[in-house]
């Protein structure tokens, strides 16, 4: 059995900074570029810019909880803190689904393309895996799992020299397809021709959201960081503000490059015509050279960003087993290494359970984009509640503006959620409100119920986390009546309309139902 050590502070302003930058170029630009086409045409520039600006809101709120409170697992332990023990729990139950999904998409994606080369590893027709191409995913997962088995610097040093090499090839892309851009495709059908719908479609269905959402891992290893205060915020800002100009200088490249012929039938079959969308680009233009390189680039690419979410989960896991809703032997932390290498071997776990029953990078981006978002989406409630309940807590980055940035926020998170579609949000947030219930059927039978303030305390929990749960049944109730995926009775722009005043009712109700200043916790970051 390991020791129970600490985890040891080896992470610098570099190194974070890769992280959050190879965390965000995974699978997401090698694949969005022709989904966003489809989905909304040359607007789906728009749609980037929507995107990044909603990541970077959403990264500032993560400024200050980092910088102030640099916990291991952070993204789940945030609204614990603020809020108590029942929204930790289910902030780690989606944030475990979302970072493990993502480790097993991005070993989809690196098997898709690698099918470009090798056949076998794809089934003809379709881009589902073979027996073989599934077993050649299980093989990179085992490597993830290796790397990340040692220590965070073996780790970090590994995701520098991938991060590095991940970068030369978009930018080239870039490059080069710009040298064929055709100004005329940017009108050709219309700039909107599916209006704006499309555009916020695009949003989530597209993979834009999927392709930013990079930032919790750096929260995940705050822990492990050389001066947080300083470099958290540094890190954040600067992988989201680089990510938004090289995905839509990508985007341009790519909806500029398309041969005048092959649009002849408008945007909606760009998706079709293009499933590998810069290879297949590449190979189009007679540039087999360029084609190789992003084959190449394909399979690093989202290596690395697996690679990243590997080591980001099992910090998750012990970050939800420290606020005591998940098993305590979990919190072990190995002394030599510095790793929760328990938690590490449920992560691999988990990662290979989510590529049955083999499905292809498409099928899965939906789920993977919506439970990232509501993994995200509760952070601006936690500032709000920490500043009313903690306004003497020590924060070194302190968000200006808040008053509008946080509702801003929490309302654009409500809003990628929603545009996810009716198939994806009733499970994803039914299932979050069945996970409510059994947390408190199971504290009730629970022998720490009949203790002294045993039943008071679950009430309190339970106060202070039924803004959450109206929000999911709201939002649920709208996507059925609403245009993305319900029924229709709702017409749009009515149904973003009504999610976005709920999002904003929502959001005073849970800043103003945090934990009181005595029943307040939060720990050091010497405790981890």
């Amino acid at each position: 059995m390991a020791r129970q050590g600490k985890f040891h502070k080896q992470l610098s302003l570099v190194d974070l900074t890769f992280i959050g930058l190879g965390a965000i170029f995974g699978s997401g630009w090698l694949f969005s570029a022709s989904q966003v086409s489809a989905i909304a045409g040359p607007a789906g520039i728009l749609s980037w810019l929507i995107g990044g600006a909603a990541v970077l809101l959403l990264g500032l709120v993560y400024c200050e909880l980092g910088a102030a409170l640099p916990r291991a697992g952070g993204v789940v332990r945030y609204p614990e803190f603020s809020h108590g023990n029942l929204l930790g729990y289910l902030m780690g139950f989606i944030t475990l689904i979302a970072f493990s999904s993502l480790i097993a998409i991005e070993t989809v994606a690196s098997r898709q393309y690698a099918s470009a080369w090798l056949p076998a590893l794809t089934k003809a027709g379709s881009s589902d895996p073979t027996l073989l191409g599934w077993f050649a995913q299980l093989a990179l997962l085992g490597c993830f799992f290796l790397l990340n088995y040692f220590s965070v610097k073996t780790f970090a040093k590994a995701n520098n020299v991938i991060s590095i090499f991940k970068f030369v090839v978009p930018l080239l892309v870039i490059v080069v397809l710009l040298a064929h851009f055709q100004p005329q495709n940017m009108q050709l059908h219309g700039f909107a021709p599916f209006g704006f719908a499309g555009v916020e479609g695009a949003v989530s269905a597209g993979g834009i959201i999927f392709a930013y959402l990079g930032l919790t891992p750096i929260i995940s290893v705050a822990s492990e960081v050389r001066d947080p205060q300083r470099t958290i915020p540094i890190a954040l800002i600067l992988s989201v503000a680089l990510s938004t100009v090289i995905y839509l200088l990508l985007q341009i490249a790519f909806l500029g490059s398309i041969p005048a012929d092959m649009l002849a039938g408008g945007w909606s079959s760009i998706g079709a015509k293009f499933s590998l969308p810069y290879h297949d680009i590449a190979l189009a233009l007679g540039l087999g050279w360029l084609a190789v390189l992003v084959v190449s680039d394909a399979v690093i690419s989202p290596s690395g960003t697996g690679n990243i979410y590997m080591n980001a989960t099992p910090r998750v896991v012990y970050g939800w087993a420290r606020n005591g809703s998940f098993f305590k032997l979990f919190t072990r932390i190995d002394d030599t290494s510095g790793i929760p290498r328990l938690a590490l071997w449920l992560t691999l776990g988990l990662s290979v359970f989510w590529t049955l029953p083999f499905p292809s990078w498409s099928a899965m981006i939906r789920v993977v984009s919506a439970a990232l978002v509501l993994s995200y989406a509760v952070a601006p409630i936690t500032v709000a509640a920490l500043r009313r309940s903690a306004p003497e807590l020590p924060r070194p980055f302190y968000v200006r503006g808040f008053a509008l940035l946080g509702p801003l926020s929490f309302i654009v998170a409500a809003l990628i959620v929603y545009w996810s579609d009716w198939q994806t949000v009733s499970w994803l947030l039914g299932l979050q409100i069945v996970m409510f219930f059994v947390y408190i059927l199971c504290k009730l039978a629970s022998p720490h119920a009949a203790l002294p303030g045993g039943r008071a305390k679950l009430v309190q929990e339970v106060y202070s986390s039924l803004w959450l749960i109206a929000f999911y049944a709201l939002v649920m109730v709208v996507s059925w009546l609403g245009t993305f995926g319900g029924i229709g009775l709702i017409a749009h722009p009515w149904d973003t309309l009504l999610v976005a005043a709920i999002a904003l009712a929502i959001y005073y109700w849970g800043a103003h139902t945090g934990l009181p200043p005595a029943l307040l916790e939060l720990g050091t970051e010497e405790d981890d």
